[in-house]
C-alpha cells in the first residue's frame, strides 16, 4: 500500500496477487458504514467521551480481511495468555515455517524479511515440539489442529453475516465466544460483537461508562443501548484516551519453552 495524500495505491505480486487486490478495499475499511453510528439520534445517546473521540477520529474504519484461517490462528494463540506471549509465539512460527513473500529481497518496496503465513497444510505439518518451543501449550495447538481439519469449509464463513459466522465457529471445541468475536472483528469488520471473556475489557468498559469495574454481564448491560454498534462504541472508548485505575500487579508472563 502506498499513500499519497488522500489516495492509496495497492500493488501485489505472486500467485495471490489478484485476490489481494480484489480484497484491498475491504481490508482498508472502504465498505465499513458508520452512517447509523453518526446519525443525530444515535450520536445524542452517546456519552461525551465517545462523542469527542468520534469527532477526533472521523476517518476510522473497521477493516475486513475475509480470511478466516489467517484470523483464527492468531486469535487462538491469544487465548488465556498476554498479547506479548501470543505475538512472540506467532512470530517465531512464522519465521520458521512461513515462506518468503513474493518479491521479498528482490523488490525495493518489499522488506527482505517479509514472510507469508503458513498454509493450512503447512500449519498441520508443524510437529508438537515446535509448538512447545514457540511457547504454545498443547490446548491451544490442539484447538488449531481441530480447526484446520475444517479449514476449507471455514473460509466459506466469510460470506455469512458476522453473527452467524461467529455462532458456527463456536461449534469447534476450544473456540468460544471470545475467540469468535475476535475473529469476526477481523474477518468481517464486525461493528457489534464484543470480546466477552477478555481479561481486561469488562473492567475497562465498566470504569469508562459507570465509574466502577464490572464483569462480562455487567459490560453487556452497559453496552446494550448501542446494540448493533457495540464494537464501534468500544473502539471509540479506546481512542478517547481513557485509562482505568490500576490495582495490584499485572498479569505475569510465563515462559515454559525450555521445559
Amino acid at each position: 500500500m502506498l499513500q499519497q495524500g488522500h489516495q492509496l495505491t495497492a500493488q501485489a505480486w505472486g500467485a495471490g496477487a489478484e485476490r489481494a487486490i480484489a480484497g484491498a478495499p475491504a481490508l482498508l475499511g472502504a465498505h465499513d458504514d458508520w452512517s447509523d453510528f453518526d446519525s443525530p439520534a444515535f450520536a445524542d445517546s452517546l456519552p461525551p467521551r465517545i462523542k469527542d473521540a468520534r469527532r477526533r477520529n472521523p476517518a476510522l474504519r473497521l477493516p475486513a480481511t475475509g480470511r478466516m484461517v489467517d484470523s483464527l490462528i492468531p486469535a487462538i494463540l491469544e487465548q488465556k495468555v498476554t498479547v506479548f506471549e501470543a505475538h512472540r509465539g506467532y512470530a517465531g512460527l512464522l519465521r520458521k515455517f512461513g515462506a518468503p513473500a513474493p518479491g521479498a529481497g528482490t523488490h525495493a518496496q518489499i522488506p527482505a524479511e517479509l514472510r507469508l503465513a503458513p498454509t493450512p497444510q503447512q500449519w498441520t505439518a508443524i510437529p508438537s515440539w515446535e509448538w512447545h518451543a514457540a511457547g504454545v501449550g498443547p490446548q491451544r495447538s490442539a484447538t488449531i489442529m481441530r480447526m484446520l481439519r475444517s479449514s476449507s469449509g471455514l473460509e466459506r464463513l466469510a460470506q455469512l453475516p458476522a453473527e452467524e459466522a461467529g455462532k458456527k465457529l463456536q461449534s469447534i471445541p476450544g473456540i468460544g465466544v471470545w475467540t469468535a468475536a475476535e475473529v469476526t472483528q477481523r474477518t468481517h469488520g464486525d461493528p457489534d460483537q464484543v470480546a466477552v471473556g477478555d481479561f481486561h475489557l469488562a473492567a475497562y468498559v465498566g470504569w469508562a461508562l459507570a465509574g466502577k469495574a464490572v464483569d462480562d454481564p455487567g459490560m453487556l448491560e452497559l453496552l446494550e443501548p448501542w446494540r448493533g454498534q457495540r464494537q464501534r462504541v468500544v473502539r471509540m472508548l479506546q481512542l478517547s484516551g481513557f485509562r482505568k485505575p490500576t490495582f495490584g500487579p499485572r498479569m505475569s508472563i510465563s515462559d515454559h519453552r525450555r521445559h
